[in-house]
């Protein structure tokens, strides 16, 4: 995992950052396992994203409603990956890990 100096910014200054970064190394093998390689900027975004994922379910905030269908296209391995963050980060909805799943989806493309 390369990252920009934005990136590390945002782990650095994150109030979560102990969270923050035991969800990227998690989020880095499981990427590793499926052969998925984020671009920088791609990490950068991502770890916003996760950063703000954090902060939601730690004040036990929820985001407005998913519809699922519109994530029909989506792999089943990003989909796979985003379900396992979601539930290592813990009291988020499941709209989360559909949101989330962009962002696997998105790296997916890279080698194609």
């Amino acid at each position: 995992m390369k990252l920009t100096d934005d990136a590390q910014k945002i782990i650095d200054e994150s109030p979560n950052k102990v969270e923050l970064e035991a969800a990227l190394e998690q989020i880095n093998e499981l990427l590793e396992e499926q052969v998925i390689q984020p671009t920088e900027l791609q990490w950068t975004i991502l770890i916003n994203h996760v950063n703000e994922m954090i902060k939601r379910s730690i004040a036990g905030e929820k985001m407005s409603g998913v519809d699922p269908q519109m994530f029909e296209e989506v792999s089943k391995e990003a989909l796979m990956i985003s379900d396992k963050v979601v539930q290592h980060i813990g009291n988020l909805p499941q709209d989360e890990m559909y949101v989330l799943s962009i962002h696997f989806e998105a790296a997916r493309q890279n080698e194609s």
